[in-house]
């Protein structure tokens, strides 16, 4: 596990223990709170699996201007965003 995964993982269960902590007397329903919690884990989990996709794509030679179509882009903004690690 990455540094960065450690810390997104820490962070969450601090946020878990946090909300598990409030006194719902004190407090409103957090409900709403782990709602955004949860989409916030659901983007990371979507962005890697976009970024996999993208690598596999380029990694079977298609071409920027297709992965950028795919994505509703520019091939330039396609490879902006995920060709750092593509010398093509």
């Amino acid at each position: 596990m990455t540094t960065k995964q450690t810390t997104r993982t820490e962070h969450d269960a601090d946020i878990e223990a946090f909300i598990d902590s409030v006194d719902p007397a004190t407090m409103r329903d957090a409900s709403r709170l782990r709602a955004i919690a949860a989409a916030r884990r659901d983007l990371a989990a979507a962005e890697a699996t976009l970024r996999g996709a993208v690598a596999a794509a380029r990694a079977a030679g298609d071409s920027w201007t297709m992965i950028g179509l795919m994505l509703g882009t520019s091939k330039q903004a396609a490879h902006r965003r995920f060709g750092h690690s593509d010398d093509t």
